[in-house]
């Protein structure tokens, strides 16, 4: 084959030497527009698996690089004095310049031919007199730009401005992240060793700090110079260099995170920056670019033709590329937002830090280094409360306060709907239920949504508090919970709004009833859906009256015993179609700004704070999010609701999202609403209490030791396992619970054994 590559980057003397090792008859041309020795970045980063996949593909030139790396295994965080280190985490980085050099050389060896200074005008015209022209033409692909009607590039250029520099001070002993307080906001920076005298030194800040310093109107020297200043006491009097030396200007940038819709157009293929771009902060572009590389003339010579090794090429590397854009995203996220982050200890950064990007679980760090991640979780134990003696324990199991309830570990049962209760009455089902998940280790129990009326009721099947005879068959239930376990009980509840008068929940889920439907009301007169009804719209008599039958309910709960109360104001349901702009097109003082949107959930808010014991805990579940971007509730509003309701009386933000209206496109994945938690708890400063698709203890406790969120609910889990707590702790090796009840104990022994063999079958 005759073969272009445009652009002579790491992916594009990667794939020329790919296809020469497959087929040396190949004719293969490297066009670079820049000289051989030009490089505008100073060192790259690969993992251990980058490593062994380019010596599977060419041991020579893997051996060649591996000679010139700087290897590291620790993590340095450094703020305000202190520094925090971790080790296990297998790094290694190279000189961006050495490393083309190297595969300059190993290309020429193998034949390839490489035409430095080259300009080329469009990959078209290559295209017709080659076979295959590869376009790895960088970040600002002219390829891509030409053809973007056909390739469809989605470009999201993200929100914090950094500069790439060098420096002669060393950092041999760990990647380091260094943060510093400045006059005008905080600015940080990513510094790493990769070669003897050298170390990449990225400099980054938020665009209000960049703006603040005035970064955009300075000159690079002067841009370097106040860096310099920033952060001299880490440079050992060391200067900052650049080698930016074709831009003019600062030489600031912000990332674009790039994916093509398509990835080839004819006998033309993206290759590396130019089809998807992965942030720096977890060091992932190189990787793709060579990895795709190998991939790319991997699938030209197994393949039958062109458009099949395209295809095949762009199904199998996107799902790859998704995975770690992904984990890109969740790290350069963190990054955009480490101001609201750095209140923390030092110790709690540093695990937020290593945890960013959702690839490195609370397991893996005690796998890579077990000590640092014991003396975490003694700092956890220490901070809520246990003594410095008292056997290490999971942050899961650390005690939690909320007014006088003290909870033994951070395990919520979710509030989960049965649909079983007759006339809104619980029966033996809800002990059963209830009662079990009580005795299965969870330090709280919720009760599913508990309507305030018969019209308040979502289905006929739903539990109430409306009647005397709920408030004697709740009293049972709590009374078994406090008597048979030492969990803590929550009654949860709502009213159902224009989301009532429905079909149980493995019927129709949300349908109307075929007959016996009452009337139904909300904010608004509109329907949840078209088959539903159409719900009056609340008056002010209306409201008053509703808000009395939720005092009335709380005081039942109060005299029932239970450790606390929940205000349901999600999931579309009465409250929350007040707050969300979807489902609230008032004109009076009940609509339109959030303010106003917020009057009356907080007016309910206010008259349930008077009437609960004020010695037990409220909290409000609220959905943080419509999933319908700007026209509904978004996660800004969310942090303000937050402040709302806790300055109202709420001790808790209980945080769900989305099931406002059938029109949400909800991102699911695991743990997908804990990063509203994050933002109301780290921004709002509430405690909060994290949900959705979370299902083993690697997840509560990243969620909690992060800071993430104060409390850890767990839903479809608890239904097929009542004792999930006790099993996820026999699971991870905890030995200190003291809660499986009395009757059990020959099951935990046995369930002990059990994971300790499965444990050492792993070690071996």
């Amino acid at each position: 084959m005759r073969i272009a590559c445009l652009g002579g980057g790491p992916g594009g003397l990667y794939f020329a030497i790919s296809m020469k090792l497959r087929n040396p008859a190949h004719e293969v041309t490297v066009y670079e527009r820049n000289r051989a020795d030009d490089t505008f970045g100073w060192g790259v980063v690969l993992s251990d698996e980058t490593l062994d996949n380019l010596a599977s593909n060419d041991p020579a030139s893997a051996t060649a690089i591996r000679s010139h790396f700087a290897y590291w295994d620790d993590i340095a965080l450094v703020k305000s004095g202190t520094r925090v280190v971790s080790s296990g985490h297998g790094f290694c980085g190279i000189g961006r310049k050495q490393m083309l050099l190297l595969l300059q050389e190993r290309a020429r060896d193998l034949g390839v031919r490489l035409e430095f200074q080259s300009e080329v005008a469009s990959a078209e015209d290559l295209a017709r007199d080659h076979d295959l022209v590869v376009a790895c033409d960088g970040l600002n692909s002219r390829t891509r730009t030409q053809f973007q009607d056909h390739f469809q590039p989605d470009i999201d250029l993200r929100e914090c401005p950094f500069v790439w520099l060098g420096t002669h001070q060393t950092f041999s002993d760990a990647f380091t992240f260094i943060f510093e307080e400045t006059e005008h906001g905080w600015v940080w920076a990513h510094a790493y060793q990769f070669d003897d005298s050298t170390a990449t030194f990225i400099v980054e800040c938020s665009q209000a700090t960049y703006d603040a310093f005035g970064f955009e109107h300075m000159s690079k020297e002067d841009s370097i110079a106040t860096c310099e200043r920033i952060f001299r006491d880490h440079l050992a009097g060391h200067s900052l260099m650049s080698n930016a030396g074709h831009i003019r200007g600062s030489a600031w940038i912000r990332f674009p995170r790039v994916l093509c819709e398509r990835w080839s157009k004819d006998n033309i293929v993206l290759l590396g920056d130019a089809a998807a771009t992965a942030h720096f902060s977890i060091g992932s572009g190189t990787k793709l670019a060579l990895e795709s590389a190998i991939a790319l003339a991997e699938l030209v010579h197994t393949q039958p033709d062109l458009p099949s090794a395209f295809e095949k090429y762009e199904s199998d590397r996107r799902l790859e590329v998704l995975r770690l854009q992904s984990a890109a995203r969740n790290s350069l996220e963190w990054f955009e937002q480490v101001e609201r982050y750095l209140h923390m200890d030092p110790v709690q950064l540093n695990y937020s830090l290593l945890t960013r990007s959702q690839r490195i679980s609370h397991e893996n760090l005690r796998a890579r280094d077990k000590g640092w991640l014991e003396s975490a979780e003694r700092w956890f134990q220490n901070g809520a409360g246990v003594a410095q003696g008292a056997p290490l324990r999971a942050p899961m199991f650390a005690p939690f306060q909320l007014r006088d309830m003290a909870l033994k570990n951070r395990i919520v049962v979710s509030p989960m709907a049965q649909y079983k209760a007759v006339d809104g009455c619980p029966n033996d089902w809800h002990m059963v239920h209830y009662g079990a998940r009580a005795t299965g280790g969870a330090g709280l129990v919720y009760t599913e949504m508990t309507c305030i009326s018969p019209e308040g009721r979502i289905t006929p099947g739903c539990t109430g508090l409306y009647d005397p005879a709920h408030e004697a068959a709740w009293r049972r239930i709590v009374d078994f919970v406090h008597t048979e376990s030492d969990a803590k009980i929550c009654a949860q509840i709502g009213h159902s709004g224009r989301k009532g008068s429905t079909q149980l929940g493995w019927d129709q889920m949300d349908a109307p009833l075929a007959d016996g439907n009452w009337p139904v009301m909300s904010a608004s007169p509109i329907p949840w859906a078209d088959p539903n009804q159409i719900p009056q719209e609340m008056t002010r008599a209306d409201m008053d009256s509703v808000r009395d039958q939720f005092v009335a309910a709380a005081q039942m709960a109060a005299r029932a015993g239970f450790d606390m109360l929940e205000l349901h104001a999600a999931h579309g349901y009465l409250l929350s179609s007040f707050l969300s702009p979807v489902s609230n097109i008032r004109t009076d003082h009940f609509g339109g700004s959030l303010e106003n949107r917020l009057r009356y959930p907080l007016d309910v808010l206010q008259a349930l704070r008077a009437a609960w014991p004020e010695d037990r805990p409220l909290s409000v579940r609220i959905s943080a999010t419509d999933w319908v971007g700007g026209d509904g509730v978004t996660p800004d509003d969310a942090v303000a609701i937050s402040r709302a309701f806790h300055a109202a009386g709420a001790d808790l933000i209980d945080v769900s999202a989305g099931q406002t209206t059938p029109k949400a496109k909800p991102v699911y994945g695991r743990m997908f609403q804990t990063p509203f938690s994050d933002r109301i708890r780290n921004e709002g400063h509430v405690a909060t209490m994290a949900v959705g698709n979370i299902y083993e203890a690697d997840h509560a406790n990243s969620i909690l030791l992060a800071g993430r969120a104060d409390l850890v609910a767990v839903g479809r889990p608890h239904l097929a396992n009542p004792a999930w707590t006790l099993h996820e702790a026999a699971r991870i090796g905890d030995r200190a619970a003291p809660d499986w009840p009395l009757p059990y104990l020959a099951g935990r022994d046995q369930m002990w054994r059990l994971a300790d063999k499965d444990a050492e079958v792993l070690r071996a």
